[in-house]
């Protein structure tokens, strides 16, 4: 038999999430979503666009739970120029396989605060501190990243540029966008819970994912 298929027919997917805004629950449903279809549809990467101030720690610790158990690799793009991932998003990007920032962007400053501004007694700022210490540093040492600027950024709130990030190796790399993001990642091994994995994007094709409905109207 003689096939006139062009191989790009088999070129898998990139799913891209954009979460531009507070870490809630409809931003935590959207991405876990997003990760699982990933799954489903067995796609190459899944790319998180980050820019947020931080969020819930209940929505954080759901979403960064699908990605420490993701058989496929997840890359959290800090972006676009002039974005962060502060608090909450810190944690996140942490988490990532691959961990990138746009020019001109921060991380960091992930010190827990009490909703609504409200103060804490120095016992349970203490405690919630110390938690959320020893989750950063579990995450930082899974991923491979700096430990001690992981424990900064939640006890001191400390922040980093994006060249400073990338020197102290709290990221892997500083796209400009997200086709150069897409060359920078190709060939780079990652190891999820399947084991070690060799990018392929340089084939593959963007589906971008965008919030349902329901989902723009809770956020």
């Amino acid at each position: 038999l003689i096939s006139f298929l062009s191989t790009s027919v088999y070129a898998k997917e990139i799913i891209v999430l954009t979460v531009n805004g507070v870490i809630n629950p409809p931003h935590a449903e959207y991405t876990i979503k997003g990760i699982q279809k990933a799954h489903e549809q067995n796609a190459e990467a899944v790319i998180i666009q980050l820019d947020t101030p931080g969020g819930l720690d209940t929505s954080m610790r759901s979403i960064i739970k699908e990605m420490l158990n993701s058989q496929i690799p997840i890359v959290v793009y800090v972006s676009p120029k002039g974005a962060r991932a502060a608090s909450a998003g810190a944690f996140i990007t942490l988490a990532a396989h691959i961990a990138a920032m746009a020019p001109g962007t921060n991380i960091g400053a992930a010190h827990p605060v009490a909703m609504g501004g409200e103060k804490m007694d120095k016992t349970m700022a203490e405690k919630i501190t110390n938690d959320a210490v020893a989750y950063i540093k579990s995450i930082a040492k899974q991923r491979g990243r700096n430990i001690e600027w992981a424990e900064q950024a939640v006890r001191k709130s400390i922040s980093s540029t994006e060249t400073e990030a990338l020197k102290l190796k709290v990221i892997d790399l500083i796209a400009d966008d997200l086709n150069s993001l897409m060359k920078d990642i190709n060939g780079m091994k990652v190891k999820t819970v399947r084991g070690e994995v060799t990018l392929n994007t340089k084939t593959a094709k963007i589906n971008k994912i965008e919030m349902n409905f329901r989902e723009k109207l809770l956020n």
